[in-house]
């Protein structure tokens, strides 16, 4: 870790399923990998419907932020992706919750496949404090 970038670890999202860092801190912002619908308890898939997907991933993304000191309500940009496009209204219903007012930018990507078979995946760009 150097002074101008460090790593983040939450213990309150469910552990990377691979070589990547929860987040990564760097000029006044906070890169935050995707998140998949996993219990961080449990490691396992949580909702079979991508609504029920997009809030767990949400709610690890808030788990990151947190221990970075920050919270997703200050997130500049999400990326959303998923395999059923066509569900994405139920996705924005879900997403919508947690930004009700002044929402950060966003993208919508469909995809082929997830990791472990997710239909969601979401990862963000939050404001340190």
């Amino acid at each position: 870790m150097s002074e101008q970038r460090s790593t983040i670890n939450a213990d309150g999202a469910p552990e990377a399923i691979g070589p990547y860092s929860h987040a990564v801190a760097a000029g006044g912002l906070l890169f935050c990998s995707g998140q998949i619908p996993l219990d961080p308890g449990t490691g396992e898939m949580v909702g079979e419907a991508p609504a029920e997907q997009a809030t767990r991933c949400l709610q690890n993304l808030q788990a990151v932020c947190e221990s970075a000191g920050t919270s997703l309500d200050r997130a500049v940009r999400l990326t959303i992706f998923t395999t059923q496009l066509e569900r994405f209204a139920e996705i924005n219903e879900a997403y919508g919750e947690f930004f009700p007012s002044d929402p950060p930018a966003r993208a919508a990507v469909g995809v082929a496949a997830l990791p472990k078979g997710a239909l969601v995946e979401i990862d963000a760009v939050v404001a340190l404090s």
